[in-house]
């Protein structure tokens, strides 16, 4: 029977997820509860199958918009696959691209290790220059006192008695009619079976370790872009090769570019900013001056006459384009500010010029209140 939680929780992603963005969150999922990371933990496989299933619907177009319509009664018209009855390599060989496995073959026909992935977070300033920041992330590792084999030193595995070292069992139904191949339950594709198991890894044949490095992010980087750094992922899978001798997978390292407080939005390498204005300005027009993206001050003209709302243009003010020095251009919106509180003199001088417009005005002891209210209170 399917899932009934909500799909982007278990993801952990917005309704309003690009498919790019449920791409990445179910990979940083799948990778987390995997059981080859959580050896022994039931809840650790069943959070795993659910993040596949979450993803089954998530990232098809018509099943997904059925299920925001609808909830999981919408998906009646397109079931998902009950990934609870699922083996987990069978879960990854559905969706080996995602994990930077090559498709056709599930985990024994793996030509790399799983890709990973983590996040850094910088300022809108350092998106403008580039800057260099360290990650910190978790990999597994082949263990190095049993060389990935899962067995103590100086014992070596058997051959699995369930599969005779074929990594695979098959099972005929319905009379014979069919015949479906199926990874072995007893090794779990690994064709061996340890019976005298490493201390270190449990037999697992892979550690966790975490892991340190320097990335360069290059400048004009958008918020949600990757950098990807080759062979920084994780080894061969053991059933693959246990001394993990294969290319390693990749770590994909996704920029998040932080909100500013003055530069409210991005348009590629524009920039949009909101600068105040007061009435006479707006009237009379006026030069203005602020700190750009750049750290130097920006100036422009508030023309004669200006409205609310209306923008100027500053031309390559805006951001750096991608690893280039060309820019973008400053957007800035005119936002007229209203006093809250006048002196005697600037009430005086706005109540004279209101006589000029021929508009009706509160102000002194004629005031609207007192107008309808005489007697004060």
């Amino acid at each position: 029977m399917p899932q009934t939680r909500c799909y982007y929780e278990i993801l952990s992603v917005e309704k309003t997820a690009s498919q790019e963005d449920i791409k990445r969150a179910y990979r940083r999922q799948a990778m987390k509860w995997h059981p080859d990371r959580n050896p022994g933990n039931p809840e650790a496989e069943a959070e795993f199958k659910a993040c596949a299933e979450a993803y089954e619907v998530l990232s098809d177009a018509e099943r997904r918009q059925l299920y925001d319509r609808h909830g999981h009664a919408g998906l009646r018209q397109n079931p998902v696959h009950d990934f609870r009855t699922r083996d987990v390599a069978d879960i990854f060989s559905m969706f080996n691209d995602i994990f930077g496995q090559q498709a056709g073959g599930g985990r024994r026909a793996a030509a790399r290790g799983f890709d990973l992935e983590t996040e850094v977070e910088i300022e809108l300033e350092e998106a403008f220059t580039g800057c260099e920041r360290e990650v910190e992330f978790k990999r597994l590792d082949v263990c190095e006192p049993c060389g990935g084999t899962g067995a103590k030193p100086g014992s070596k595995p058997a051959q699995c008695p369930t599969c005779g070292g074929q990594g695979q069992v098959a099972q005929t139904g319905f009379g014979g009619m069919f015949r479906m191949v199926t990874t072995c339950p007893e090794c779990r594709g690994r064709r061996n079976v340890v019976k005298d198991k490493c201390e270190k890894c449990r037999g697992q044949g892979r550690v966790s370790t975490k892991r340190k490095l320097g990335v360069r992010i290059p400048n004009g980087i958008s918020d949600g872009q990757v950098i990807r750094l080759s062979g920084e992922g994780e080894p061969t899978p053991p059933e693959v090769s246990p001394e993990g001798k294969g290319p390693r997978g990749d770590l994909h390292v996704v920029v998040r570019v932080s909100e500013h407080e003055r530069f409210v939005e991005r348009r590629g390498a524009d920039l949009v900013a909101v600068q105040p204005m007061a009435f006479a300005q707006a009237a009379l027009g006026a030069q203005v001056s602020f700190e750009g993206i750049d750290g130097e001050p920006v100036e422009f003209e508030i023309p004669a006459g200006s409205q609310h709302g209306e923008v100027v243009v500053v031309e390559r003010a805006g951001m750096t384009e991608l690893q280039s020095k060309e820019r973008g251009d400053l957007h800035v919106v005119l936002q007229l500010v209203v006093p809250k509180k006048l002196t005697d003199e600037q009430r005086k001088l706005l109540a004279e010029y209101a006589q000029t417009e021929r508009v009706e005005v509160r102000g002194g002891e004629q005031s609207f209140w007192k107008k309808i209210n005489p007697f004060g209170g």
